[in-house]
């Protein structure tokens, strides 16, 4: 929960995606997601979050304190789920504190997590003295707060300052800076899609979590080692971009693996990968008539989707309705949220999310490089176990 661009002056003005998770000794304080995913947005069994006393009281905190305290800033959409929140905050000119002074959007959040732990103590019955191991438990105490005191276990005074009571959240944030055209409203959609996510997740586990290491790809390190040395330039594969591949990847026996994510049936049709290269740039109309017709016979298709050309004929065959397997560039992480879309096409059984690489965490200037996309053309192939140039 630190994740910053370090070269973003966060005091000032912008337009911020933030993420705060709860305490994970916590569980779910804030309250539960109810409705019926298949329900419309309006209906009176729509998803929605029923909020906890504490999910009520972090959601005034959120509406109303922080354009309290400081004016130049205003929270936009925002979804208090069971154990996070996500709010879009807009900050409108540089941060000044009630003092004058100038701040940053660290500060604010810090001065937002601190009331919330205040009024967080009164309403589990521990805004006094801190707790030691003789306490009781409040006989108020809600069934869903219960795991956030444990008068049991010794209680040792923390470095954040709530002298052994329990924080209710973790410490640092996420931001997102929707930069780029479009973004702001996709990153308010997926706010407000999140309740619904959460139901789809929960009802098709099978399919919307990753699955770890449940593809194997026939493909040998020492294979792909050979491949790339045939298909880089000497300055795209050199030592340090080899063993920075080698530390990605996902390996079992010295064999190349993948963690998936969506409808494993894809894989049971004849599978072609869908690899556009620049020598064959003269040759896409006949590239993609050849794709088409093997999708019209019911092939299931591979492709890191990373060329335009790739991306172009992958598009179309998605939007005739057909499944498609893609080679995604980076991990699953453990809570992993597709678009809305993605979720959907999974659930249809119409999308596949393969991944070679280990999770990372990486900022949107960082780009792939020609090496790891020579790498997922070359699990595309290993997974059909045919030639990308199988059109000619």
């Amino acid at each position: 929960m630190g994740r910053r661009n370090m070269r973003k002056d966060y005091s000032l003005p912008g337009i911020y995606h933030i993420t705060i998770s709860v305490n994970h000794e916590l569980r779910q304080p804030l309250g539960r997601v109810v409705g019926d995913a298949n329900e419309p947005d309006g209906s009176a069994n729509a998803p929605r979050v029923e909020l906890s006393a504490v999910g009520l009281m972090v959601e005034r905190e959120l509406k109303e304190s922080i354009s309290k305290y400081y004016w130049m800033i205003e929270v936009q959409d925002y979804v208090v789920m069971p154990e996070h929140l996500h709010a879009i905050i807009v900050v409108k000119n540089t941060i000044v504190s009630a003092n004058g002074r100038q701040t940053h959007l660290g500060q604010v959040i810090a001065g937002f997590k601190k009331g919330c732990n205040r009024r967080y103590w009164d309403i589990i019955g521990l805004r006094g003295e801190p707790v030691d191991a003789g306490s009781q438990r409040p006989a108020a105490l809600p069934d869903n707060l219960r795991s956030a005191v444990h008068p049991q276990e010794p209680k040792r005074t923390p470095s954040n300052g709530t002298t052994g009571r329990p924080p209710l959240f973790s410490q640092g944030y996420v931001d997102v800076m929707p930069v780029k055209e479009g973004q702001l409203e996709q990153q308010r959609q997926y706010i407000h899609d999140n309740p619904r996510s959460r139901l789809l997740r929960t009802a098709n586990r099978a399919q919307l979590q990753p699955r770890r290491f449940s593809i194997k790809t026939a493909l040998s390190v020492k294979a792909l080692w050979k491949y790339l040395q045939q298909e880089c330039h000497p300055s795209q594969i050199g030592e340090q971009q080899w063993q920075d591949i080698q530390e990605r990847l996902l390996t079992e026996d010295g064999m190349i693996v993948c963690d998936s994510y969506g409808s494993l049936e894809i894989m049971q049709q004849p599978m072609l990968p869908v690899v556009c290269h620049r020598k064959d740039s003269g040759s896409f109309i006949r590239q993609k008539e050849a794709i088409m017709t093997v999708a019209d016979s019911g092939v299931s298709l591979v492709s890191p989707r990373i060329a335009k050309g790739e991306q172009t004929i992958m598009d179309e065959v998605a939007a005739k309705g057909y499944p498609v397997i893609l080679i995604v560039d980076n991990g699953f992480p453990e809570i992993y949220h597709p678009s809305k879309e993605k979720i959907e096409l999974c659930l249809e059984k119409r999308l596949l999310l393969l991944s070679p690489w280990k999770y990372r965490y990486r900022l949107a200037e960082n780009v792939i490089s020609v090496a790891e996309c020579k790498t997922m053309n070359c699990v595309a192939q290993a997974l059909c176990r045919k030639r990308d140039d199988w059109w000619k």
